[in-house]
């Protein structure tokens, strides 16, 4: 499998080298294309001047005297061209190689290439002029006109080899190639730097990935200024995660050791009076006694399962779904759960404080679900009210909510203790807590029960006095 540094190397690689390819074919293209057009221009400025100045000679009749001989020798020197100079019927009268005395002389031009010069005006070609040179050339051939216009008198063939250009191609090729290495070397220095900073990130993640998944849940992916963009995000992402699962890892591991905590104490009671009513060490006259308590910790081991159920429940729905929601009375919903207590505030002889608006006051929302909070935090309530105390109820409206308050005299909690109180499992301190009829779970149910309605729940304990309050929609 490709590491992601290979697949930046060989993407770039490739996309350099085709680049470079299409750019140089193209300059060389360029390059050919103008000098091909350079040097047939050239060629046929020459071609006209000495096709006029045989013209000239040869309305004088003097075609072959030593003046043009001689200039005609001049102009092939000056323009580095082979001039030929061929009468009407094709054959080869003058030559530039050697005005006096040349192997071109009477040579015969092909009868078609003379026609279709003559009928054309001009011809531009490029090759090997067979019978005339052996090298490859340039070559324009121009028809040679006397004054009347009549038939022409013959053409003139002005040449270059091709060679001269051909030597500047290569050597364009050549410093091209050059340059294109040295492009090519640091290009690849460049994308190896790159690459392999831009990988350094993604190969940290992998490894703090590998480590988290061996359980080192403290891997973490630095964060550098000079990431990427989405490195960045993606490094902070991962970071994030890794910072959730922890706590998910922490709270499953404390969900454990508590549920554990919470089973073991029950399960011992039941086992060591069961054992002890079969081995018969617990008297016949007291076996009802004793399971009756085994009786009592089944029933408070069938509720801590049946709360923990409900808040499995509960957080499974992210959210409660408004077909399950209903208008009700608020003030009905708490007066029915106070009711429940009855005996209890009776035992402890605490005096009960209701404040509540003498209208009904309607909410929408689950009225089970309702009912469990406000039984939960009563509970809670008289189970830390002090004998005498006061335990308090009140409903308020405001705005577009409901405000149910429950309050209870009573140590105040310390302040360091407030925002755990509606962890799971958590418990207060032991000097609040005297009996253990709890698993800390009814506050944290309660937190769950509100959120999942959208609100919220806060608490205050001061000068002796613990308050929760929770909102609701008012639907007055």
């Amino acid at each position: 499998m490709k590491s992601s540094f290979s697949r930046i190397f060989y993407t770039a690689a490739l996309i350099l080298l085709v680049a470079l390819t299409m750019l140089g074919a193209s300059f060389q293209q360029l390059v050919k294309d103008y000098l091909t057009e350079t040097t047939f221009s050239r060629l046929d400025k020459d071609a006209q001047i000495i096709s006029h100045l045989a013209a000239s000679y040869a309305a004088e009749g003097d075609a072959s005297s030593r003046d043009f001989l001689l200039n005609l020798d001049v102009a092939a020197n000056l323009s580095d061209t082979d001039i030929i100079i061929c009468n009407a019927e094709g054959k080869v009268i003058l030559c530039s190689d050697s005005p006096f005395g040349c192997r071109h002389l009477k040579l015969q031009i092909n009868g078609e290439y003379l026609d279709k010069v003559i009928s054309a005006g001009i011809d531009r070609a490029t090759g090997v002029v067979r019978g005339l040179y052996d090298d490859s050339r340039f070559l324009t051939a121009m028809p040679i006109q006397d004054d009347t216009g009549e038939s022409p008198l013959g053409i003139v063939i002005v040449s270059v080899p091709t060679a001269d250009t051909n030597a500047v191609m290569k050597k364009l090729a050549t410093f091209f190639l050059n340059t294109a290495l040295v492009v090519v070397l640091i290009s690849i220095l460049a994308v190896l730097a790159y690459a392999g900073r831009s990988s350094r990130p993604l190969r940290e993640m992998a490894k703090a990935a590998n480590d988290f998944g061996h359980g080192n849940l403290e891997a973490r992916v630095r964060v550098e200024d000079s990431y990427s963009e989405e490195t960045r995000d993606l490094a902070v992402a991962f970071n994030n995660m890794a910072s959730s699962l922890q706590k998910s890892e922490y709270q499953r591991q404390e969900f454990v050791a508590n549920v554990s905590h919470e089973l073991k104490t029950p399960m011992t009671t039941i086992s060591g009076y069961v054992d002890g009513i079969l081995d018969g060490t617990i008297p016949p006259e007291r076996r009802n006694h004793y399971l009756q308590i085994v009786s009592d910790e089944t029933k408070r081991l069938s509720r801590l399962v049946r709360s923990m159920l409900d808040i499995s429940q509960l957080q499974d729905q992210k959210g409660m779904p408004d077909e399950k929601k209903m208008n009700f009375d608020m003030e009905e919903c708490a007066g029915l759960a106070l009711v429940n207590f009855e005996k209890k505030i009776n035992d402890k002889h605490i005096n009960v404080a209701v404040d509540m608006p003498e209208h009904p006051v309607y909410t929408f929302a689950n009225q089970d679900a309702i009912t469990q909070v406000v039984y939960n935090l009563v509970d809670n309530a008289v189970k830390f009210c002090p004998e005498g105390g006061t335990l308090g109820l009140t409903i308020k409206e405001g705005g577009s909510k409901v405000y149910v308050s429950v309050s209870n005299d009573g140590e105040t909690i310390p302040p360091e203790e407030l925002p755990l109180v509606f962890d799971r499992f958590h418990k207060l301190d032991k000097s609040r807590s005297k009996n253990r009829d709890g698993w800390g779970l009814g506050l944290y149910i309660v937190k769950t029960i509100v959120c999942s309605h959208g609100e919220n729940i806060s608490v205050t304990s001061r000068d002796g006095k613990t308050e929760f309050t929770f909102t609701m929609p008012l639907a007055n």
